[in-house]
């Protein structure tokens, strides 16, 4: 908008010097805010920006929220990327319904033996919702309470937990996670590393095919890898999810978790023993189990809005081979404002680290690239919506590619980017999956830096952000972190920065911009980000995923057809 004025001053002074006969000075032009270089200021202005209270959490559908994605737009035009969508035009609309949860007027309660009654506290007992995109208010009665252990039907691992028991019209209780989390077992899943089975949407996707009529997570802090305060956070308020062909028809009545102790409770109140029931759920051929007695009715009242919101896309079209293309994603979004009872409270929920830093990072590479000297394959630079909601944005992208899957020669997903300094290594999420790694180490080595594993593969972190939604398709992508051993503090420093970002500010409004952030070790990452990138770009490599991993075959399949 300031540039726009400025020159229509420069055209008004023109003007005016013509009619006077005297030559109008030149307009001068107004300065950039940011180099073609990838800086801590840099990122420092973008990452400000976006996390802003004007964008109120950059809650997707919103007109606040997407002012932000009208901005990064905006950005991608000022340093010289060309629209990504083929219509010209630097977005990709993705229908979406805005759901919200009344919880004034909805409840979850559970009948027991003897009359006794759990009534369930929305908040600090209970969340939940409903992926019905078509009822205000939902409602189910009489329903018999299942423990599913994990609620997990995999072939390739010879396990069910539904075998042998109708769960139509019932209610599914399940533990988070994988079965080997609890028991450190390698022989089960993955062992501690989480799989997709251990997500909780792959868990509310599984009981609604089994045709359950409501399914509950346990909640537990370590399974779950966050704490109560990130579920309530995350789930109460305004849900987004894509527009359904069925309206969510074919999904649970209601979905939600429960606290452990809750849990406990009810499973006492049915003559079970929870330590014992998750002892048995660890082992294979687990049956599920009754919970007798146990009866849940639930009514959700919920407002219902359809809107739109948008990928964001800008491309450096290359100079040799223009229909190959490297990407660079990270999602926009975030969980806009939250609810509260103090009307003085913060509520703001500005997603500065979650993921303010990714989008500034994306941005940054992008500039360097644009300033030339322009890559041999192109570059897409895609900044994804509704993350927060269950990775839809790039859900909706790989379903709706603008570019041919098959035409993706490899990518790198950002999310949320620590400042915490320079660090001697960083960090690679579901390490050991593509060829994408070689050229992170080389680039690493002659820097005299090294690549560190996850840390917390049982947390899941790799089905957890946007790379996810490619590689199901065969892209190899490599999701990369913030190192945590500091060059000031070592491993310690960097892990207490970690868990302080984690247990304090994660889905939650002290997730904030600080002027104080020492944003050194993020430009020295994000420049590693482009090194890697520009090098493919200008290479004729075409990375896979390493032998045996699970999404090989699907890239192998793609390549072929090529």
């Amino acid at each position: 908008m300031r540039l726009l004025t400025l020159s229509a001053v420069g055209l008004l002074a023109a003007a005016l010097g013509a009619c006077s006969g005297e030559k109008a000075p030149e307009p001068v032009a107004a300065a950039s805010p940011t180099t073609a270089d990838i800086t801590p200021a840099d990122l420092a202005y973008r990452v400000k920006e976006l996390a802003d209270d004007k964008y109120e959490g950059r809650g997707p559908g919103t007109p606040s929220g997407e002012a932000a994605a009208d901005w990064i737009a905006a950005e991608m035009k000022r340093i010289g990327l060309a629209p990504g969508n083929p219509d010209g035009t630097y977005f990709q609309t993705v229908k979406m319904v805005a759901q919200t949860v009344d919880p004034t007027r909805s409840s979850l309660s559970i009948s027991g033996p003897g009359g006794k009654t759990f009534d369930l506290k929305y908040g600090p007992e209970t969340v939940y919702a409903t992926k019905d995109q078509k009822d205000t208010t939902v409602s189910f009665a009489d329903s018999d309470l299942v423990f599913v252990g994990y609620g997990v039907v995999a072939p390739e691992a010879k396990w069910n937990d539904y075998a042998g028991v109708d769960v139509k019209g019932k209610t599914v209780v399940m533990f988070v996670n994988d079965p080997g989390f609890i028991t450190n077992d390698d022989t089960l899943f993955n062992g501690k590393a989480m799989t997709y089975y251990g997500r909780w949407t792959y868990k509310f996707e599984e009981a609604a095919r089994q045709g359950a009529a409501a399914a509950l997570l346990i909640h537990e802090d370590k399974p779950a890898a966050y704490g109560w305060n990130v579920v309530e956070g995350s789930w109460s308020g305004e849900q987004a999810d894509l527009v359904r062909a069925d309206a969510g028809a074919s999904r649970a009545k209601l979905e939600g978790w429960i606290q452990l102790k809750n849990a406990t409770e009810l499973f006492k109140a049915a003559g079970l023993d929870i330590d014992k029931m998750r002892a048995a759920a660890n082992k294979p051929g687990f049956k599920a189990v009754a919970m007798k007695g146990l009866k849940a009715k639930a009514t959700i009242t919920q407002s219902i809005t359809p809107k739109d919101s948008r990928n964001v896309v800008g491309t450096i079209k290359g100079t040799d081979a223009p229909d190959e293309h490297l990407l660079l994603m990270a999602h926009w979004d975030h969980l806009g404002k939250g609810v509260s009872d103090d009307p003085k409270a913060d509520v703001i929920n500005n997603g500065a680290v979650d993921n303010a830093t990714g989008v500034s990072a994306i941005l940054d590479i992008a500039e360097k690239m644009a300033a030339g000297p322009k890559p041999k394959r192109s570059v897409t630079f895609l900044a994804v919506t509704l993350e927060e909601s269950g990775l839809l944005g790039s859900d909706y992208f790989s379903e709706n590619p603008l570019i041919p899957l098959k035409n993706i020669v490899g990518g790198i997903n950002i999310d949320a980017l620590q400042p915490s300094g320079p660090a001697k290594d960083i960090i690679v999420i579901g390490f050991g999956a593509s060829q994408m790694e070689d050229m992170l180490n080389a680039v690493l080595t002659e820097k005299g830096r090294t690549i560190s594993p996850d840390a917390h593969p049982e947390n899941g972190y790799f089905y957890r952000s946007d790379h996810i939604s490619l590689a199901k398709k065969g892209v190899p992508m490599l999701y990369i972190d913030s190192g945590e051993d500091l060059v000031a503090g070592g491993k310690d420093a960097g892990e207490a920065i970690a868990k302080e970002y984690t247990e304090h500010a994660y889905h939650s409004p002290a997730d904030e911009f600080s002027d104080k952030w020492n944003l050194d070790g993020m430009a020295q990452d994000v420049n590693v980000d482009y090194e890697v990138i520009n090098r493919f770009a200008n290479s004729a490599d075409w990375p896979n995923w390493y032998e045996k991993n699970e999404f090989k075959a699907i890239r192998d399949a793609s390549r072929a057809a090529k």
